[in-house]
Formats: structure tokens, C-alpha cells, sequence
């Protein structure tokens, strides 16, 4: 159901409108539950103030079922999706899995729900890493993204939590990173390794005790594994992360999460800015060891 907002007001009570059998009650349980969007993005804040002219869409329950619950689904038009995945979870298949990954979920909702065919993937997420994610609906689309990921043009904040504190507290790394046969990738002299690629990161740690870090990543090229090399080579490898020199794993999983994701939209040009915020366990583990913890490093 699609309804064009003819007046200004609260969220909650253009809903009352649309629906007027249902309780407030009711209502709010759909905001919750992610059945409601405004403009296309998934909203729920019940006192949002609607503008004349937006758009309100409210899902079915079958329709939003489709989606296992732990993958958020942030914004939908007939171009592209914007979801959140959760650690554990492949973005697309390997030799060793092909049936559970975010790519075949995202392909059975668009077959279900008869919006499309095929997911695209513009780009990843390490399994046990989490956050957001932009996936095309068509090749062409794929191919502007993905030409917005080549030229940098594109906003990507990650949160993380580090073993030790990164020295100075806020700083670039720029390497020329490559990939060795164990799939490890490094930083490297780009005079001996001519297809190193120049990879730059950007980070700033809000606050730090005895034993972990929570570090702000923001990335100004976009290279795989970069961020995991960088803290790992500045002597500070992110909680969970065995392959680049963690030595603990507190929370069972690769304590990093993308954040923040904004670009251009290719169909229509408009500035999209999604936000994500960090797993509370990422706070609550520096909280936990670190009473004496402090902001704005």
C-alpha cells in the first residue's frame, strides 16, 4: 500500500489515516518491525514529520517475512538495495556454501516478491563482519556503482574495536597492499610487487582503556581486507581477527561493522546517505575493561 502525504505532520498519525481500523498500538509495532517506509527508506520513528508529498509505503507482513529478521532492509526503489548484514553470514557464495548467503536471500525476496530476478553485488562484507550494504537490480546499475567505488566516490565509515590502543590516536596509513598465495594481504614495496594497489585509511579512536580500542575508520580507497591490514600493521589488529594477529576473541566474531554508506545515486543523482549504528556489544566490551574509558581522543 502507497500513499502520497497531502499534509504535514507526524508519522504515526498519517498512519492512523491510512489505516484507521488499527490501533496506535498496532502501529507502532509495524514501525518496529520495519513495515514502513517513507520515500523509500525504511523508517521507524513514529513521530517523524512528514512533508507534503512524501511518500508512505506500508509492507505486508508476508512480504517483510521474506527476509530472514537479522538482515535489515534500510532503502528499496527499482534500482538498487540497501540492507544491513549480520556477522556469520557470506555476502555471496563460495565453493564451500552457495545456498546460505546474503546474495541468495536477496535473490529469493526479489523472486517472491516479483520485483526482479537477480541481485547484483557492487561489493563485500567479510563473513564474520557486519553492516551495510548496496546491491543493483540490474547490470547497468551494478556498473555505475561500481564505477562510484573505483573513482572514491563514495562516503564508508566502519567501526571497530582494536587490541591495545593505535599510537597516535588518530592518523592515516597509506601502503600499496598485496595479496599473497595464503590469501593474506600486506603491505609491500610497490617497486618489487608491480600490481600492489596504493590503499589509504583514515582513523580517529573515541575512547580506549587497558586492553581494547574503539576505533572510527573511514576509507579513502577501498581494497580488500584494507582495513584489517592497516590495524594489524600498525600493531593493533581488530578483537577476533586470527588471520591478521588478534590474539583474543571476546565476542565471537570480527569486531568490525560498516557504519556509515553514502553515494550518488546512479538513477537519479540524488545524494544517499545511510547510518548503521555499531553493535552495542562493541561498546559494552570497551565499557567492560575499561572503566576508566574516555571520549574524543
Amino acid at each position: 500500500m502507497r500513499k502520497v502525504v497531502e499534509a504535514g505532520g507526524p508519522l504515526l498519525g498519517a498512519l492512523a489515516a491510512i489505516i484507521p481500523e488499527a490501533s496506535r498500538t498496532t502501529l507502532r509495532q509495524m514501525l518496529a518491525a520495519g513495515r514502513i517506509e517513507v520515500n523509500g527508506a525504511v523508517e521507524k520513528v513514529a513521530r517523524l514529520e512528514l512533508k507534503p508529498g512524501d511518500v508512505v509505503s506500508i509492507g505486508s507482513r508476508e512480504q517483510h517475512s521474506l527476509l530472514p529478521a537479522e538482515v535489515a532492509r534500510l532503502y528499496e526503489d527499482d534500482a538498487l538495495m540497501v540492507v544491513v548484514k549480520p556477522p556469520g553470514l557470506l555476502t555471496v557464495a563460495t565453493a564451500g556454501e552457495r545456498e546460505r548467503t546474503l546474495q541468495a536471500m536477496l535473490n529469493g525476496y526479489l523472486r517472491a516478491t516479483g520485483k526482479g530476478s537477480r541481485i547484483h553485488v557492487v561489493h563485500r562484507l567479510d563473513r564474520e563482519a557486519s553492516g551495510i550494504l548496496v546491491f543493483a537490480k540490474s547490470h547497468e546499475i551494478r556498473e555505475m556503482l561500481k564505477e562510484r567505488f573505483a573513482a572514491h566516490d563514495i562516503d564508508r565509515v566502519y567501526s571497530a574495536v582494536v587490541e591495545g590502543a593505535p599510537q597516535p590516536p588518530a592518523g592515516m596509513v597509506r601502503s600499496h597492499l598485496w595479496e599473497g598465495r595464503d590469501l593474506t594481504v600486506r603491505s609491500v614495496d610497490p617497486s618489487a610487487y608491480p600490481n600492489a594497489k596504493l590503499a589509504v585509511t583514515h582513523y580517529r579512536t573515541l575512547g580506549a582503556g587497558s586492553r581494547y580500542a574503539e576505533v572510527e575508520v573511514t576509507l579513502e580507497t577501498g581494497r580488500k581486507n584494507q582495513i584489517r591490514a592497516h590495524l594489524s600493521e600498525k600493531g593493533n589488529p581488530i578483537v577476533g581477527d586470527d588471520r591478521y594477529g588478534a590474539a583474543t576473541n571476546p565476542l565471537g566474531r570480527l569486531a568490525l561493522h560498516a557504519r556509515i554508506l553514502g553515494f550518488e545515486h546512479p538513477a537519479t543523482g540524488k545524494a544517499m546517505r545511510f547510518e548503521n549504528g555499531a553493535p552495542s556489544s562493541f561498546r559494552e566490551l570497551i565499557d567492560r575493561t575499561a572503566p576508566e574509558r574516555h571520549r574524543s581522543l
